[in-house]
Formats: structure tokens, sequence, C-alpha cells
């Protein structure tokens, strides 16, 4: 046996995992999934759970019952009758005080959401034709139950001075059905297009619903690159690329489908408006967020530190996505900067499809911002493989 070599210039090249392609790549990428309980629980578990208990807490779908308070200074029987209808009101959760104060104090502690003062004079100036009001006061920092308590005033305080014009009109001498029609000249009739039940679930889920699929694939994706990365099993061809994308996109894909399916229908959502329409958008979607998720994977280089950024991402880009507040009206650098990401273009596409049943050619606009996306997050995943590919290191 020859003595082994001491020359320190003696050079040894180290070994590269062998370049996979397409399928052989899509395969060994679903097996490395399956074998990994951290992705699985990030890429399959966790969007399942989301889809049976996110939506629970919104299950009522409207706010009802808000407690409220009434401080009646006039104690007359149009004062009651104000009373009796905002009490029957099943928005309304109603509560006596007797002065304004006490309903201040009810409202810092949390007791009550807002509260009416019906001041006194109230019949007498109505009887007599002067300008009469009652004034409503809200909890504006919740901006939900203040609406609900507005509502549910002003329905009964409405219904109370709408009878009072008919009986001013019946004494006047006119003709009971006439003034009951004269008094809404224009009537009034709302239709809520899109959600019929006007549900804070039924518009707020299947927006979040896309922030869910996009995170969860980000980070399973980026933690599974992180992982290859440690382990020097990384680099691969352009096809290989691809076949690692079509494997996450495609268990995305039935979470997303599931999500549509299913889960919506579970919680009795608006949905299946366009069906076609919104399995294309998927299709496109997640080889959109898995391309992104590769990227980030190569760059943080690292399993943990995909969880450690991307966890906290989540509500920023909801919030610059247009959905809970008008683009617009945001600042112009975030106007510019929300484009570079998949849910912007992503959530308005997916409700427009499935909940308002928009055609394909309708929402072009996204299905374009969502291939453009791709390109560019495929050429610099190309850009950043070619930067870090291994040169052939050598040992002395």
């Amino acid at each position: 046996m020859p003595p082994l070599s001491t020359d320190h210039n003696a050079k040894v090249t180290q070994p590269q995992p062998p370049v996979q392609g397409f399928f052989a790549s899509f395969f060994q990428t679903l097996t490395d999934v399956f074998k990994d309980k951290g992705i699985v629980l990030m890429l399959i578990i966790a969007p399942i759970i989301y889809g049976f208990f996110y939506p629970w807490p919104y299950s009522s779908e409207v706010v009802n019952h808000v407690p409220v308070g009434i401080v009646d200074k006039d104690n007359s029987d149009l004062s009651r009758t104000i009373v009796r209808y905002a009490s029957a009101s099943p928005q309304l959760d109603t509560r006596r005080f007797l002065d304004e104060q006490s309903a201040k104090e009810a409202i810092w502690a949390d007791e009550i959401a807002g509260y009416m003062v019906i001041p006194s004079g109230l019949e007498q100036n109505v009887l007599s034709g002067k300008a009469a009001s009652v004034s409503v006061l809200g909890n504006g920092g919740y901006f939900l139950l203040n609406k609900n308590v507005q509502m549910g005033f002003l329905k009964a305080v409405s219904t109370v001075s709408a009878g009072v014009k008919i009986k001013k009109s019946v004494a006047q001498g006119a003709y009971a059905p006439t003034a009951a029609q004269n008094a809404q000249a224009v009537p009034l009739q709302i239709v809520p297009l899109y959600n019929q039940t006007e549900g804070y679930g039924a518009y707020v889920v299947p927006a979040v619903s896309i922030i869910i699929l996009q995170q969860t694939l980000l980070m399973a994706t980026a933690m599974l690159i992180g992982t290859w990365y440690e382990q020097r099993r990384h680099q691969t061809s352009i096809s290989g690329w691809l076949g690692r994308i079509t494997a996450l996109s495609t268990l995305s894909f039935l979470i997303g489908c599931f999500y549509y399916g299913w889960a919506f229908e579970l919680h009795h959502y608006p949905r299946g408006q366009n069906m076609l329409g919104s399995l294309l958008f998927l299709l496109l979607f997640c080889p959109t967020v898995a391309t992104l998720g590769c990227l980030l994977g190569l760059w943080f280089r690292q399993r943990e530190r995909s969880m450690q950024i991307l966890i906290f991402s989540s509500l920023p880009m909801f919030f610059v996505s247009g959905y809970p507040w008008p683009a617009d009206q945001l600042p112009t650098f975030l106007q510019i900067v929300r484009w570079f990401i998949p849910t912007t273009p992503a959530i308005n596409t997916s409700v427009q499809l499935n909940q308002m049943g928009a055609s394909i050619s309708q929402v072009a606009t996204g299905f374009y911002a969502l291939a453009a996306l791709w390109a560019l997050y495929f050429a610099l995943l190309v850009w950043l493989r070619w930067y870090n590919a291994p040169k052939r290191r050598q040992v002395s």
C-alpha cells in the first residue's frame, strides 16, 4: 500500500452534488418536504388549521346587541317612544343613565360603546315645528361598534320621526295611506352586492386567506432552500429549479383548492362565482410565491432566518395590498413598493373572481402583474444561482 502523501501542495477537489433535471428535482422536492416535519407543518397543516379556526371568531358575521346608553332629559311621550324603538333594535342593547357624565364614565369603563342624549323640550319643539334633534355619541376608537351604535339609533329615531310626520299630515286632513307614502318621497332601497349579509367575516376572510397561502408557502419554501443550503444541496440546473418550484406550487395549489372549494363553503362565504378563473389564478399565484420563496431561501442561507424575518411581514403586506385601505391614499413610496409583493395583485384578483364573479378579462391586470413578478423573481433566482455557484475550491 503506498504511503499517504504528506505534500501540503497536493490539491484535492471537493466533490459537488449531482445536478438534477426537472422530474428528478420535482420528486426529490416532494420527498424532502414530507420527510421534514417542520416543512409539512408550515406548508400543509398550518393553512388547513387556519382554514378551520381563523374564520371561527367571525361566525356571527354581523355585530348585534351592542351595549349602549340612553340619557332621556325630556321624559315625554315622544322621548319614551324613541327609547322603546331603540330598545327593540336587534343592533342595540340599551341601558338608561340619569345624566351624561354617567354615560361617559360607562364608555371609559368599556361598559357601553356609545350613548344617545334626548334633550329636554324635544317633544315641545317638535309639536311647535321648531328645529329639534337628538345627539348620538359613539366610541370612535372602535369603528365597527361605533357604526352599529350610529346605525341602530338612526333607524330608531328615523322611524319615530316618520311617524310624527304622518300624524301631523293626518291631523291636517291628509288621507293616512297618502301621508304614509309621502313621509318618504324618494324611497331608498339598499341592496348589498357580493356580501348579502354584510358580514365582517365574509369581507375579511377571503382576502386574508390569500395572505395565509402566501406566507405559509413563502416560509416553507425558504426554510427548505435554507436547509439545502446548509447541506450544500441547493445547487441545481435551471430545469431543476423549475422542478422544485412546480413541486412546491402543486402542494400550495391543492391547499388553495381546499380554501375555495370547502373552507369558504363551510363558513357560508360567497364563493365559486368564477371557479375556472379562480383556478387559473391559483396556477399563476402559487408558482410566483414559490419562486419568491426560493429566491429568499438562497438569500437568507439559513433555515431559521426565513421564519424570523417573514413572520413579521404578514400585516404590512396586507395593509399595503389596497384591500383594507384605498391604495391611492397610501404614501407614494408604498404605492410603488407594494407592487413587488404578490399579494398586492393577488388579493383583489382572487376576491373579484371568486366572490364577485368577474371575468378573466376584467382582472387581466392582476394576471399580468403576477406573471411579471414571476419573471422578475425567476430572473433574480437565476442570477443568484450563478452568483452563488460554488467555485471549485481546493484543499491543500
